[in-house]
């Protein structure tokens, strides 16, 4: 009988550890991932060549979109430049927000960096070959298909509306929806990324 009481104390114990874990783990509004993230290498201005491993240390916060784009990019990107009103210089300096363009067609990398500094003067636009951003969005398992004729550009570009936070150490950490791009929210993660 103590041995049947002994191992009863035993299970209470692991389960109340257990529970005890797993409330230690944080709550994110992004969508939750932990996997290593692919490290490309594109352009920006000045032709520049710019990889994901260059901003190891800092968070990334990576977005899929063209210049062109009507509504669902200038959109993500202002909530991104309103993200990064809500954190203090310090924090600030320990973010880039990088807009990878799926239109290499028209953005080149000088064209894509202009845009997104419209946003922020610290965010950084890229481009490539189609390609490398072919392979890019492969590995982020991101879409996007050109539209033709819809547009007094010549074509739309469908394409995914997700932003990427990469982690300090080079992860993919969080997927954010459209529904979960509130700048607010985004900061709240930060924040609690940069403290650990």
């Amino acid at each position: 009988m103590r041995k049947f009481y002994l191992m009863l104390a035993f299970l209470v114990l692991g389960v109340y550890l257990g529970s005890c874990e797993s409330s230690k783990k944080e709550k994110f509004n992004g969508t939750l991932l932990e996997q290593p993230a692919y490290d490309f290498e594109l352009k920006t201005a000045g032709d520049r060549k710019v990889k994901l491993s260059d901003f190891r240390g800092k968070l990334v916060f990576i977005f899929f979109g063209y210049t062109h784009c009507p509504d669902v990019c200038p959109a993500a990107l202002q909530n991104l430049a309103k993200m990064m009103n809500q954190l203090d210089k310090e924090e600030q300096e320990q973010v880039q927000v990088i807009m990878i363009s799926v239109d290499p067609e028209r953005d080149t990398p000088e064209v894509a960096d202009k845009y997104a500094k419209f946003f922020n003067p610290n965010f950084l636009g890229l481009s490539g070959s189609e390609e490398e951003i072919k392979k890019v969005t492969k590995e982020y398992k991101a879409f996007y298909k050109k539209v033709e004729g819809q547009s007094a550009s010549g074509y739309l570009v469908d394409h995914t509306a997700y932003i990427y936070l990469i982690d300090k150490s080079g992860n993919l950490k969080l997927i954010y929806s459209s529904s979960k791009q509130k700048p607010e929210l985004m900061a709240e993660d930060v924040k609690k990324l940069l403290e650990d």
